[in-house]
């Protein structure tokens, strides 16, 4: 489950200026047109000068002359700096990105981890997300919009879990049951009870800690490590949410 950090091809719009109109606010999803591309080479150009200089060095000046941005257009929709690097967040949250669907829960947590590790390992991709990463450390709307980010990623991963209870790899909890129609598993239902989110965080958890707290090696192994406790965890229903009030995927921050 990676942060996004390998970005399409830059496209330059002319000097940003919307016409017709008021500015849409960041984050405003639209697809198509020149405000999509406005806010992808804007993107671009957040990332690069995250990675090439750090979230303190990080200038309005700086994405305006690697974007074609007008930097009156930017202070204008995204205000200042933090507004640049939260609406990058949420656009890298825009993606078509699904959680892996192998045949079995511990092949799909495998995959999930390998993404861990290669998101944030690989020379060709690393270094942008965690730049990402450590900006949530120096602002808290990066912060907020990095939590958004994750959490919407857990929210997809309610896909993975219903897969697991229908194919009877994890326990459906009692108080499920009854929701489940009589005749076949219902995708909305099957998983009622089980916190994808605390599954999720379970298997990568280790890989985080050991990338940005401890800056100790994560290889295949520490990876299969994280996937066999997370199983060992999940198939004696540690991940069960019954009794939690308002618990959801991500729900816990």
């Amino acid at each position: 489950m990676q942060l996004e950090s390998q970005l399409p091809e830059q496209t330059v719009p002319g000097d940003g200026r919307e016409r017709g109109g008021p500015a849409p606010t960041p984050g405003t999803r639209r697809p198509g047109g020149r405000t999509a591309r406005t806010r992808a080479a804007v993107r671009d150009a957040v990332l690069a000068g995250l990675t090439e200089h750090g979230y303190p060095s990080l200038t309005v000046e700086y994405v305006a002359a690697h974007s074609g941005v007008h930097k009156t257009t930017l202070y204008r929709r995204w205000k200042d700096v933090e507004g640049l690097v939260a609406d990058a967040l949420d656009l890298a949250g825009e993606d078509s990105w699904v959680p892996p669907d192998t045949g079995s829960l511990e092949g799909d947590l495998r995959a999930l981890a390998q993404e861990v590790v290669t998101s944030f390992t690989d020379p060709a991709v690393a270094a942008s997300g965690s730049a990402m990463i450590a900006a949530a450390f120096q602002s808290e709307r990066a912060a907020e919009a990095l939590r958004d980010y994750y959490i919407e990623r857990f929210a997809r991963c309610e896909a993975l879990v219903e897969r697991a209870v229908r194919r009877g790899e994890l326990p459906a909890p009692p108080d499920a049951a009854p929701e489940i129609p009589a005749d076949a598993a219902s995708d909305a239902t099957a998983h009622r009870g089980i916190d994808a989110g605390a599954l999720v965080r379970s298997v990568s958890a280790p890989l985080f800690f050991r990338l940005f707290i401890t800056r100790e090696p994560v290889d295949d192994t520490v990876a299969e490590q994280a996937v066999a406790a997370t199983l060992a965890a999940a198939r004696a229903g540690a991940f069960t949410a019954a009794g939690r009030a308002g618990s959801s995927p991500g729900a816990a921050r």
